[in-house]
């Protein structure tokens, strides 16, 4: 298993973005295309299967980059436990919109400065479940993101909010409570969550900007996902210009993975879904970006 090179990058409301590099072995002269993951709702970068992932994408000559979102309930030194449920009830798109421009752009900070071999011209990014949107949203309108990728991703971000007395009942009484199934934990979410994402409508319209969008986009999901139906998929792939789609039969929200993990390979459906992300990948970011190499 590849080690990471651990950084902290500042994030939104002055909190901290606690990062993992994967970096393929040292080539004179040559520099990486980067993958960079955004994990979803209630994840977190060093979630089971992520880091092994990484190593796979490592091999085929990639930068990997898995960050935490500033406001997802961890912190750096705990990066695994939920241990800031106030931070995580201050969460809201816009934040997590603000913290992937802020790592990327960190990112080419340090690249310009051949602190890393990096080519941030040949940017892919991977969103998983509510990451899905955020990816698609700023891989759309960054010209350095050349193709994103969608592991079980929702097709939009207001998908658990289409009961209409829930949110007069979270504006009322302005907290929504979920339950975290693996920690038991309750975690809290303020109405700014929904207030952010009301006010912000037509510019987090998952649909409009895919029907806008040109770049290449791949789909892939489970058919078996008990959190994320494959309906989701087959209308991210209706709207996309795009987009190619892979359904993974029986395979659920995480590929067959879960948290901690403690074996040493992928299980058979997360390895079928980062093969194809990396054949895409390299189609896209390495055969099709030639000239930036």
């Amino acid at each position: 298993m590849n080690t990471p090179i651990k950084s902290i990058v500042s994030g939104s409301a002055g909190r901290k973005i606690a990062t993992d590099l994967y970096m393929p072995p040292h080539k004179d002269g040559v520099s990486h295309p980067v993958i960079l993951f955004v994990h979803g709702f209630k994840g977190f970068k060093d979630w089971g299967i992520w880091s092994l992932c990484a190593d796979f994408f490592v091999s085929r000559g990639f930068a990997f980059l898995a960050f935490n979102f500033s406001h997802n309930g961890t912190a750096p030194g705990q990066e695994t436990e939920f241990c800031d449920l106030e931070a995580f009830s201050q969460n809201t798109f816009s934040k997590e919109q603000a913290d992937l421009q802020f790592v990327i752009d960190w990112l080419a900070d340090n690249s310009a400065t051949q602190k890393w071999p990096l080519d941030l011209n040949r940017v892919g990014l991977i969103g998983h479940s509510r990451g899905g949107p955020i990816a698609l949203l700023h891989g759309l309108r960054d010209a350095r993101v050349k193709a994103v990728v969608t592991w079980a991703s929702v097709a939009r971000l207001d998908y658990a909010w289409q009961d209409a007395g829930l949110v007069e009942r979270w504006k009322k009484e302005g907290v929504l409570t979920v339950i975290n199934g693996r920690t038991g934990q309750e975690m809290p979410l303020l109405f700014e969550l929904y207030r952010d994402f009301d006010r912000r409508r037509n510019e987090l319209d998952v649909k409009t900007f895919l029907r806008k969008g040109n770049k290449p986009i791949l789909i892939i999901h489970g058919t078996a996902d008990p959190a994320v139906p494959s309906s989701h998929a087959l209308e991210l792939h209706e709207w996309a210009s795009d987009s190619s789609l892979l359904l993974i039969e029986g395979a659920d929200h995480v590929f067959g993975g879960k948290h901690p993990w403690h074996e040493d390979r992928l299980p058979a459906d997360a390895r079928r879904a980062v093969e194809a992300s990396a054949d895409f990948f390299e189609e896209k970011l390495v055969h099709e970006n030639k000239e930036t190499v």
